[in-house]
């Protein structure tokens, strides 16, 4: 069964995907994440390939490369790439996202953000799915 942990409280969203990238990428386990619209998946990307201390390669899904990409950034797939780690930040949630063996929910400071995770948490406890959560710092709650 997939495992769920929700990251509530995130102020700097592009720091904390870096941060979970780069331990992804020193474990060797492939990341997708899905973000509400292009736009955001764009500025994903480019922070990740920005980033002066680390080396974080990610593409869309659609490109020719992602299939050997330990990142794919998007907000549109059909058919995900990999089976390892969703880090989700759509509402509602990918119907596929049972299909990892870890979802992680990155969840900023506004309230609308923490309207929409309360339902996405609530439509996983609600079927069974075991669930951490983390505040800001890592820390479990």
């Amino acid at each position: 069964m997939t495992r769920v942990e929700f990251f509530f409280n995130v102020e700097d969203k592009l720091q904390k995907l870096a941060e979970l990238s780069e331990k992804a990428i020193a474990k060797n386990v492939k990341l997708l994440m899905l973000t509400q619209t292009n736009e955001a998946a764009l500025q994903i990307q480019d922070y990740l390939w920005r980033l002066p201390q680390q080396f974080l390669p990610n593409h869309p899904a659609h490109h020719p490369l992602a299939a050997q990409t330990p990142i794919i950034v998007d907000w549109r797939v059909d058919e995900p790439p990999h089976d390892e780690v969703l880090i989700n930040m759509q509402h509602p949630q990918p119907v596929f996202f049972s299909r990892f063996r870890r979802l992680i929910e990155v969840v900023g400071t506004s309230e609308e953000e923490k309207i929409e995770a309360r339902i996405r948490y609530k439509f996983y406890r609600d079927r069974g799915y075991e669930i951490k959560n983390y505040d800001a710092l890592g820390r479990i709650v």
